[in-house]
Protein backbone atom coordinates (compact mmCIF):
# COMPACT_ATOMS: atom_id res chain seq x y z
CA UNK A 1 0.00 0.00 0.00
CA UNK A 2 1.53 3.18 -0.74
CA UNK A 3 1.47 6.39 1.09
CA UNK A 4 -1.68 8.35 -0.74
CA UNK A 5 -3.65 5.06 -0.09
CA UNK A 6 -2.63 4.56 3.59
CA UNK A 7 -3.81 8.42 4.04
CA UNK A 8 -6.82 7.45 2.39
CA UNK A 9 -7.51 4.34 4.63
CA UNK A 10 -6.62 6.53 8.41
CA UNK A 11 -8.79 9.52 7.05
CA UNK A 12 -11.97 7.07 6.51
CA UNK A 13 -11.54 5.29 9.47
CA UNK A 14 -11.39 8.87 11.13
CA UNK A 15 -14.41 10.01 9.89
CA UNK A 16 -16.31 6.93 10.64
CA UNK A 17 -15.14 6.87 13.99
CA UNK A 18 -15.89 11.08 14.41
CA UNK A 19 -19.81 9.62 12.64
CA UNK A 20 -20.46 6.76 15.22
CA UNK A 21 -19.39 9.23 18.32
CA UNK A 22 -21.06 11.86 17.05
CA UNK A 23 -24.44 9.63 16.03
CA UNK A 24 -24.56 8.61 19.86
CA UNK A 25 -24.08 12.18 20.95
CA UNK A 26 -26.33 14.10 18.44
CA UNK A 27 -28.76 10.82 17.70
CA UNK A 28 -31.31 13.87 16.55
CA UNK A 29 -28.83 13.97 13.27
CA UNK A 30 -27.41 10.50 13.06
CA UNK A 31 -30.68 8.51 13.40
CA UNK A 32 -30.04 6.08 11.22
CA UNK A 33 -26.70 5.04 12.76
CA UNK A 34 -28.69 3.17 15.53
CA UNK A 35 -30.04 3.93 19.28
CA UNK A 36 -27.25 5.04 21.83
CA UNK A 37 -30.20 5.20 24.70
CA UNK A 38 -29.70 3.76 27.70
CA UNK A 39 -32.07 1.19 28.79
CA UNK A 40 -32.80 -1.28 32.20
CA UNK A 41 -34.70 -4.01 31.90
CA UNK A 42 -36.53 -4.82 35.29
CA UNK A 43 -36.66 -8.41 35.47
CA UNK A 44 -38.93 -9.54 38.84
CA UNK A 45 -38.58 -13.10 40.09
CA UNK A 46 -40.35 -14.54 42.95
CA UNK A 47 -38.33 -17.99 44.08
CA UNK A 48 -38.73 -17.26 48.15
CA UNK A 49 -40.87 -20.17 48.40
CA UNK A 50 -40.94 -24.06 49.69
CA UNK A 51 -40.15 -25.44 45.69
CA UNK A 52 -37.09 -22.94 45.12
CA UNK A 53 -39.09 -22.10 41.63
CA UNK A 54 -39.83 -18.61 40.45
CA UNK A 55 -43.55 -17.98 40.62
CA UNK A 56 -43.69 -14.83 39.62
CA UNK A 57 -46.20 -15.36 36.66
CA UNK A 58 -48.42 -17.44 38.66
CA UNK A 59 -48.66 -15.41 41.51
CA UNK A 60 -48.00 -11.75 40.98
CA UNK A 61 -51.16 -9.65 39.51
CA UNK A 62 -49.71 -5.95 39.69
CA UNK A 63 -46.34 -4.66 40.05
CA UNK A 64 -45.74 -0.81 41.29
CA UNK A 65 -42.09 0.13 40.97
CA UNK A 66 -40.72 3.37 42.82
CA UNK A 67 -36.76 4.41 41.51
CA UNK A 68 -34.99 6.77 44.13
CA UNK A 69 -31.97 8.88 43.41
CA UNK A 70 -28.90 9.67 45.34
CA UNK A 71 -30.76 12.18 46.97
CA UNK A 72 -33.36 9.38 48.27
CA UNK A 73 -36.43 11.03 46.08
CA UNK A 74 -38.55 9.87 43.59
CA UNK A 75 -36.95 9.79 40.24
CA UNK A 76 -39.16 6.89 38.40
CA UNK A 77 -42.26 5.10 38.89
CA UNK A 78 -44.02 2.76 36.86
CA UNK A 79 -47.22 0.50 37.45
CA UNK A 80 -48.52 -2.87 35.30
CA UNK A 81 -51.09 -5.23 35.93
CA UNK A 82 -52.94 -8.17 34.55
CA UNK A 83 -51.90 -10.62 31.81
CA UNK A 84 -49.24 -8.91 30.85
CA UNK A 85 -47.35 -10.11 33.47
CA UNK A 86 -47.55 -13.50 32.79
CA UNK A 87 -45.82 -13.42 29.39
CA UNK A 88 -42.72 -14.98 28.91
CA UNK A 89 -39.46 -12.93 29.96
CA UNK A 90 -41.79 -10.47 31.37
CA UNK A 91 -39.73 -6.71 32.45
CA UNK A 92 -40.35 -3.45 32.98
CA UNK A 93 -38.03 -1.08 31.37
CA UNK A 94 -36.83 2.27 32.76
CA UNK A 95 -34.59 4.76 31.23
CA UNK A 96 -32.70 7.26 33.46
CA UNK A 97 -29.64 9.72 33.66
CA UNK A 98 -26.12 7.55 34.27
CA UNK A 99 -26.09 7.32 38.58
CA UNK A 100 -26.68 5.57 41.53
CA UNK A 101 -31.07 4.27 42.47
CA UNK A 102 -32.35 2.22 44.97
CA UNK A 103 -35.19 0.03 43.42
CA UNK A 104 -38.62 -0.33 45.50
CA UNK A 105 -41.17 -3.09 44.47
CA UNK A 106 -44.76 -3.49 46.08
CA UNK A 107 -46.40 -6.24 44.08
CA UNK A 108 -50.51 -7.01 44.75
CA UNK A 109 -51.54 -3.71 45.63
CA UNK A 110 -53.49 -3.02 42.50
CA UNK A 111 -56.61 -0.89 43.19
CA UNK A 112 -55.96 -0.90 47.05
CA UNK A 113 -58.24 -3.67 48.05
CA UNK A 114 -55.86 -5.16 50.71
CA UNK A 115 -53.38 -2.63 51.13
CA UNK A 116 -52.32 0.80 50.28
CA UNK A 117 -49.53 2.68 50.14
CA UNK A 118 -48.72 6.82 49.64
CA UNK A 119 -49.08 8.60 46.52
CA UNK A 120 -46.01 9.09 45.08
CA UNK A 121 -44.67 11.93 43.07
CA UNK A 122 -41.31 12.28 41.32
CA UNK A 123 -38.71 14.66 42.78
CA UNK A 124 -40.48 14.43 46.08
CA UNK A 125 -41.38 11.34 47.74
CA UNK A 126 -38.53 9.70 49.35
CA UNK A 127 -38.16 6.06 50.04
CA UNK A 128 -38.85 6.57 53.34
CA UNK A 129 -42.27 7.66 53.04
CA UNK A 130 -43.14 4.48 50.82
CA UNK A 131 -45.06 2.35 53.71
CA UNK A 132 -47.31 -0.49 53.08
CA UNK A 133 -50.66 -0.18 54.94
CA UNK A 134 -52.83 -3.19 55.16
CA UNK A 135 -57.02 -2.08 55.29
CA UNK A 136 -58.50 -3.09 57.99
CA UNK A 137 -62.04 -2.69 59.29
CA UNK A 138 -62.66 -0.90 62.96
CA UNK A 139 -65.67 -2.67 65.19
CA UNK A 140 -65.96 -1.58 68.63
CA UNK A 141 -62.50 0.21 68.57
CA UNK A 142 -60.71 -2.93 67.33
CA UNK A 143 -59.02 -3.24 64.16
CA UNK A 144 -60.50 -6.78 62.04
CA UNK A 145 -59.45 -8.33 58.88
CA UNK A 146 -62.45 -10.49 57.33
CA UNK A 147 -61.06 -10.88 53.73
CA UNK A 148 -59.39 -12.95 51.81
CA UNK A 149 -55.96 -10.35 51.76
CA UNK A 150 -54.79 -9.94 47.99
CA UNK A 151 -51.29 -11.55 47.79
CA UNK A 152 -48.65 -8.88 48.82
CA UNK A 153 -44.89 -9.27 47.39
CA UNK A 154 -41.98 -6.62 48.29
CA UNK A 155 -38.51 -6.24 46.92
CA UNK A 156 -35.81 -4.16 47.17
CA UNK A 157 -32.58 -3.78 45.29
CA UNK A 158 -29.92 -0.97 44.56
CA UNK A 159 -28.67 -0.37 40.88
CA UNK A 160 -25.78 1.78 39.28
CA UNK A 161 -26.92 2.84 35.69
CA UNK A 162 -23.46 3.98 33.60
CA UNK A 163 -23.35 5.40 30.51
CA UNK A 164 -22.99 2.31 28.52
CA UNK A 165 -25.71 2.18 25.05
CA UNK A 166 -28.17 -0.79 25.14
CA UNK A 167 -30.39 -2.73 27.17
CA UNK A 168 -29.38 -4.01 30.59
CA UNK A 169 -31.37 -6.61 32.37
CA UNK A 170 -31.59 -6.34 36.46
CA UNK A 171 -33.37 -9.07 38.54
CA UNK A 172 -35.44 -7.87 42.04
CA UNK A 173 -36.12 -10.37 44.17
CA UNK A 174 -39.60 -10.68 45.97
CA UNK A 175 -40.85 -11.55 49.31
CA UNK A 176 -44.66 -12.61 50.26
CA UNK A 177 -45.83 -10.98 52.63
CA UNK A 178 -49.35 -13.14 53.01
CA UNK A 179 -50.30 -16.13 54.12
CA UNK A 180 -52.71 -18.86 54.51
CA UNK A 181 -53.95 -20.39 57.19
CA UNK A 182 -56.60 -23.58 57.47
CA UNK A 183 -57.94 -24.80 60.80
CA UNK A 184 -58.79 -27.89 60.96
CA UNK A 185 -61.72 -28.94 63.94
CA UNK A 186 -61.29 -33.24 64.24
CA UNK A 187 -62.81 -35.04 66.80
CA UNK A 188 -61.11 -37.70 68.28
CA UNK A 189 -64.03 -40.00 68.38
CA UNK A 190 -64.33 -39.31 64.51
CA UNK A 191 -68.12 -37.53 65.30
CA UNK A 192 -68.79 -34.75 62.94
CA UNK A 193 -67.94 -31.21 64.03
CA UNK A 194 -70.45 -28.77 63.10
CA UNK A 195 -68.07 -25.17 62.20
CA UNK A 196 -71.19 -22.94 63.63
CA UNK A 197 -70.27 -24.39 66.91
CA UNK A 198 -66.61 -22.45 66.99
CA UNK A 199 -64.99 -19.21 65.96
CA UNK A 200 -61.55 -18.84 65.34
CA UNK A 201 -59.13 -15.85 65.25
CA UNK A 202 -55.62 -15.26 64.47
CA UNK A 203 -54.22 -11.91 66.55
CA UNK A 204 -50.91 -9.73 65.41
CA UNK A 205 -49.84 -6.71 65.47
CA UNK A 206 -48.55 -7.23 61.83
CA UNK A 207 -50.45 -4.95 59.17
CA UNK A 208 -47.65 -1.81 58.69
CA UNK A 209 -44.49 -2.75 56.61
CA UNK A 210 -42.06 -0.11 56.13
CA UNK A 211 -40.18 0.61 52.98
CA UNK A 212 -37.66 -1.91 53.78
CA UNK A 213 -40.27 -4.75 54.57
CA UNK A 214 -39.35 -4.62 58.40
CA UNK A 215 -43.13 -4.36 60.63
CA UNK A 216 -43.88 -1.07 62.13
CA UNK A 217 -45.50 -0.32 65.39
CA UNK A 218 -49.37 -1.14 64.35
CA UNK A 219 -52.36 -1.57 66.65
CA UNK A 220 -53.54 -5.02 67.58
CA UNK A 221 -54.98 -7.02 64.22
CA UNK A 222 -58.24 -9.55 64.74
CA UNK A 223 -58.04 -12.08 61.57
CA UNK A 224 -61.00 -13.64 61.09
CA UNK A 225 -61.72 -16.18 58.75
CA UNK A 226 -63.21 -15.64 55.43
CA UNK A 227 -64.30 -19.09 54.60
CA UNK A 228 -65.55 -21.37 57.39
CA UNK A 229 -66.80 -24.88 56.14
CA UNK A 230 -67.58 -28.78 56.53
CA UNK A 231 -64.55 -30.78 55.25
CA UNK A 232 -64.47 -34.39 54.98
CA UNK A 233 -60.97 -36.65 56.42
CA UNK A 234 -60.15 -39.98 56.67
CA UNK A 235 -60.43 -41.89 60.26
CA UNK A 236 -56.78 -43.74 61.07
CA UNK A 237 -57.74 -46.58 63.14
CA UNK A 238 -54.25 -45.91 65.42
CA UNK A 239 -55.13 -42.43 66.15
CA UNK A 240 -58.65 -43.29 66.15
CA UNK A 241 -59.60 -46.40 67.20
CA UNK A 242 -61.80 -46.76 63.99
CA UNK A 243 -61.39 -48.94 61.35
CA UNK A 244 -59.57 -46.95 58.45
CA UNK A 245 -61.10 -45.57 55.42
CA UNK A 246 -63.94 -44.45 57.26
CA UNK A 247 -64.73 -40.25 56.58
CA UNK A 248 -65.53 -37.98 59.05
CA UNK A 249 -67.03 -34.34 58.77
CA UNK A 250 -64.50 -31.72 59.96
CA UNK A 251 -64.74 -28.02 60.89
CA UNK A 252 -62.69 -26.42 58.24
CA UNK A 253 -61.37 -22.15 58.84
CA UNK A 254 -58.99 -20.85 55.90
CA UNK A 255 -57.77 -17.24 57.23
CA UNK A 256 -55.37 -14.99 55.42
CA UNK A 257 -52.96 -13.22 57.44
CA UNK A 258 -50.05 -10.94 57.12
CA UNK A 259 -46.37 -11.25 57.16
CA UNK A 260 -44.68 -13.67 60.34
CA UNK A 261 -41.79 -12.27 61.38
CA UNK A 262 -39.86 -13.71 64.78
CA UNK A 263 -39.96 -11.20 67.58
CA UNK A 264 -43.86 -11.39 66.92
CA UNK A 265 -45.87 -13.51 68.93
CA UNK A 266 -49.38 -14.28 66.66
CA UNK A 267 -51.68 -15.97 68.66
CA UNK A 268 -54.49 -18.17 67.08
CA UNK A 269 -57.35 -18.68 69.22
CA UNK A 270 -60.52 -20.69 68.47
CA UNK A 271 -63.77 -20.44 70.80
CA UNK A 272 -67.16 -22.35 71.75
CA UNK A 273 -69.22 -19.92 69.53
CA UNK A 274 -72.09 -19.89 72.92
CA UNK A 275 -70.09 -19.88 76.01
CA UNK A 276 -66.97 -17.98 74.19
CA UNK A 277 -65.03 -20.64 76.53
CA UNK A 278 -61.32 -20.84 74.82
CA UNK A 279 -60.96 -24.54 73.48
CA UNK A 280 -57.34 -23.75 72.31
CA UNK A 281 -54.70 -20.86 72.54
CA UNK A 282 -51.56 -21.39 70.65
CA UNK A 283 -48.55 -19.06 69.56
CA UNK A 284 -48.78 -19.61 65.70
CA UNK A 285 -45.14 -18.99 64.65
CA UNK A 286 -44.02 -21.52 67.40
CA UNK A 287 -46.04 -24.10 66.22
CA UNK A 288 -45.26 -23.26 62.37
CA UNK A 289 -41.54 -24.01 63.03
CA UNK A 290 -42.31 -27.10 64.99
CA UNK A 291 -41.81 -28.64 61.62
CA UNK A 292 -39.42 -26.58 60.17
CA UNK A 293 -36.33 -28.92 60.30
CA UNK A 294 -38.11 -31.29 58.19
CA UNK A 295 -37.67 -28.89 55.18
CA UNK A 296 -34.23 -28.13 56.11
CA UNK A 297 -32.67 -28.02 58.94
CA UNK A 298 -30.69 -25.26 57.62
CA UNK A 299 -32.62 -22.72 56.78
CA UNK A 300 -32.99 -19.96 59.29
CA UNK A 301 -36.29 -19.32 61.06
CA UNK A 302 -37.04 -15.89 59.22
CA UNK A 303 -36.32 -17.53 55.76
CA UNK A 304 -38.49 -20.80 56.25
CA UNK A 305 -41.58 -18.05 57.60
CA UNK A 306 -41.05 -16.20 54.46
CA UNK A 307 -40.77 -19.09 52.00
CA UNK A 308 -43.74 -20.75 53.65
CA UNK A 309 -46.81 -19.25 52.46
CA UNK A 310 -49.63 -21.40 53.61
CA UNK A 311 -50.05 -23.37 56.87
CA UNK A 312 -52.18 -26.46 57.96
CA UNK A 313 -52.98 -26.97 61.68
CA UNK A 314 -55.27 -29.67 62.43
CA UNK A 315 -56.36 -30.56 66.16
CA UNK A 316 -58.46 -33.29 67.99
CA UNK A 317 -61.16 -32.73 70.13
CA UNK A 318 -62.69 -34.78 72.84
CA UNK A 319 -66.18 -35.28 73.83
CA UNK A 320 -66.28 -31.99 75.34
CA UNK A 321 -65.46 -30.44 72.81
CA UNK A 322 -62.24 -29.77 74.07
CA UNK A 323 -58.16 -29.54 72.14
CA UNK A 324 -56.63 -32.54 72.92
CA UNK A 325 -52.94 -31.07 73.44
CA UNK A 326 -51.05 -34.93 73.13
CA UNK A 327 -51.63 -34.74 69.27
CA UNK A 328 -51.81 -31.80 66.55
CA UNK A 329 -50.81 -32.19 62.64
CA UNK A 330 -48.95 -29.43 60.75
CA UNK A 331 -48.28 -29.49 57.13
CA UNK A 332 -49.50 -32.74 57.29
CA UNK A 333 -46.69 -33.84 59.78
CA UNK A 334 -48.17 -35.61 63.02
CA UNK A 335 -46.72 -33.81 66.26
CA UNK A 336 -47.14 -36.00 69.13
CA UNK A 337 -46.88 -33.75 72.89
CA UNK A 338 -45.56 -36.22 75.58
CA UNK A 339 -45.29 -34.65 79.19
CA UNK A 340 -44.91 -31.14 77.96
CA UNK A 341 -42.36 -32.41 75.61
CA UNK A 342 -42.27 -33.11 71.52
CA UNK A 343 -41.40 -36.23 69.96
Amino acid sequence: MNRLSHLIVIGLLTTLTALTTTSCEESFIYDYEGDCAVRYNIQFCYDMNMKFANAFAHEVTSVSLYVFDENGKLAYQAHEQGDTLATPHYGMTIELEPGSYDLLAWCGIGSGQSFDVPQAIEGVTTMHEMKCRMQRTHIDGTAHITEDLQPLFHGMKHITIENNPGTHYETLYLTKNTNNVRVILQHLSGEDVNPDNFTFEIQDYNGYMDYNNDLLDDELLIYRPWSVSTGSADVEADIYGTTRGDKVNVALAELTIGRLCIGHNPILVVRNAESHEIVLSIPLIDYALLVKGNYNHKMKNQEYLDRQDEYNLTFFLDKSGSWISSVVIINSWKVVFNNGTLE
